[in-house]
């Protein structure tokens, strides 16, 4: 098993083999699971995904609960170690939550595709998009982040984490996918949620052996 350098990071148990294509994914509490048992949050859900459709990949679960795209760039370095081939960038919750600036949430965010592109690591930028409760200016400039920073550095683009309960017909059902705070999605949801970034992931991973 390859050395990680963050004690939040974890390898998906087993032999690491030579082939194997190691993405971090880089993220908050939707990343690191948050409120769920270990094999029922993102990244391990994702990891079996992929290995049921033959990927040869390792997933790094580089996400720490209540990090914003600022705390994610302050991390970026340290997570893109040598033995990274691809990342996952999966921020920008916490930012609305809190209703930081999006010029802020630019900058950060492309501060991380910076440091990504300096180390020749394959990028899966994945969205979010802001509530209307901001207005429509936030709403407009937020949103437009991740589309414009994946054209600028050519990075693959999921526009919203949440892509795949946005995409129900009964919007009220999503609901039976989220946990009790209406935030985080549920291990049902997570599923939902993999279902539909996987065949990113995929392309991520092709790109990255390239």
């Amino acid at each position: 098993m390859r050395k990680v350098l963050m004690g939040f990071a974890f390898l998906w148990p087993g032999v690491l083999q030579a082939e194997d294509i190691v993405i971090a994914a880089l993220g908050d509490s939707l990343t690191q699971g948050y409120g769920l048992v270990t094999e029922e949050g993102f990244v391990p859900q994702l990891q079996a995904w992929l290995e049921d459709r033959g990927a040869e990949v390792h997933l790094i679960n580089a996400g720490v609960s209540g990090d914003t795209t600022a705390g994610g760039l302050s991390r970026a370095a340290w997570t893109l170690t040598p033995e990274v081939d691809a990342m996952i960038v999966a921020l920008g919750g916490n930012d609305l939550l809190r209703g930081i600036e999006p010029s802020v949430s630019r900058e950060n965010l492309d501060g991380i595709l910076q440091a990504a592109a300096a180390v020749d690591v394959d990028v899966l930028l994945v969205g979010m998009e802001a509530p209307g409760n901001y207005g429509p200016e936030y709403k407009a400039a937020f949103d437009a982040i991740y589309p414009e920073l994946a054209e600028t550095y050519g990075t693959l683009l999921v526009p919203s984490f949440f892509a795949g309960l946005n995409a129900m017909e009964d919007p009220d059902g999503a609901r039976a996918y989220m946990q009790a705070d209406g935030i985080h999605p549920n291990a049902e949801g997570v599923a939902k949620i993999v279902e539909t970034l996987g065949p990113d992931v995929l392309a991520l991973i092709a790109q990255a052996a390239e």
